[in-house]
């Protein structure tokens, strides 16, 4: 089990999981004593689209660890709010009676204090994408990098556009990820000739992408690539460019990894001709590590921060979930 002890990046991590997969079959066959244990898993509603993919694998990742695993219990949650969540914490502990818990948090702050009382009882803790207000609670942390999200695209971008050319943005909403991620990106175009005509917030949401992008079809006559930061602005993007019938001017990367547009890349759609990974599944790898500790003598304690690697036709089925809903 050597081979699991350290934190890889996404590249391998598919791999990594798959041997951890059968690690926790094997383990499960030859440990017919294991100690009946609880994993408590709390994640947002699946109130968009990404939501929505976190809670399919959530749904999936949960079957497959009991299956393999009968001394193993899986209790998950979605709140739709933060204070709902801060409520099936206080379930989980005092009716559950969870021995690990494995938390996206809808916000940041109002779960810190929670999620440090179950700490405090003993329950061992993962943290998925948003971090906690403290530092320390937490024994792992699964996220995304948001900071090399950005990067890639922009690299693509420039590349693609043979570092010369007039572009927008349309970025997330004013946070710490969408800074991460827009820094990155800008970062990326320093030093060479592709020109930023503006940014804007399009709030993550397909119908304000669909909005800002038809400020900027109407202001810019000339858009040679658009950075749209993630699936569900692309999508409003995608339908505005095509109502101007400006399709053959430009192409688009958006960000996440939506089964729709990897679909498009996969299809070799001139449009958007390539997507950048921020993985909903990642919900699945902090599950998937939290039952190690359990099953095993892996130590799992620490970070892990997947990578967003680029999303092309020739890679673009390995990152598509038909059956998923995003």
């Amino acid at each position: 089990m050597s081979q699991f002890l350290a934190p890889r990046p996404v590249q391998r991590l598919a791999k990594f999981i798959a041997a951890g997969t059968a690690a926790l079959c094997l383990t499960a066959a030859l440990t017919a004593t294991l100690q009946a244990q609880t994993i408590g898993v709390s994640i947002p509603a699946a109130t968009h689209g990404w939501a929505g993919g976190l809670n399919f694998h959530a749904e999936q990742t949960k079957a497959r660890l009991e299956a393999a695993n009968p001394g193993l219990k899986v209790v998950l949650v979605t709140a739709n709010s933060a204070s709902e969540q801060a409520n099936d914490l206080e379930d989980l502990v005092a009716i559950h009676r969870m021995d690990a818990l494995v938390i996206l948090p809808f916000e940041s702050a109002p779960l810190t204090g929670p999620v440090a009382n179950a700490k405090r009882r003993g329950v061992f803790v993962t943290v998925v994408d948003r971090g906690l207000s403290e530092p320390g609670i937490q024994d792992v942390y699964v996220a995304g990098n948001n900071a090399e999200m950005g990067r890639v695209s922009g690299e693509y971008i420039r590349q693609r556009l043979n570092d010369s050319g007039k572009i927008v943005v349309l970025r997330g909403m004013p946070t710490v990820i969408d800074e991460q991620r827009f820094d990155g990106f800008m970062s990326a175009l320093e030093g060479g000739g592709v020109d930023v005509l503006d940014d804007q917030y399009a709030n993550w949401n397909r119908d304000d992408g669909f909005t800002v992008m038809q400020d900027f079809l109407s202001r810019f006559p000339e858009i040679d690539a658009v950075w749209a930061q993630d699936d569900d602005i692309a999508i409003g993007v995608i339908q505005a460019v095509r109502q101007a019938r400006r399709q053959d001017e430009l192409f688009i990367v958006g960000g996440g990894g939506m089964k729709d547009i990897v679909k498009r890349v996969m299809d070799g759609d001139k449009l958007t001709p390539v997507d950048v990974l921020y993985p909903p599944s990642m919900i699945s790898t902090a599950m998937e590590l939290t039952a190690l500790k359990f099953v095993s003598d892996t130590p799992i304690e620490g970070e892990y921060i997947l990578g967003s690697p680029l999303i092309t036709q020739d890679n673009a089925e390995e990152y598509y979930f038909p059956d998923s809903p995003f």
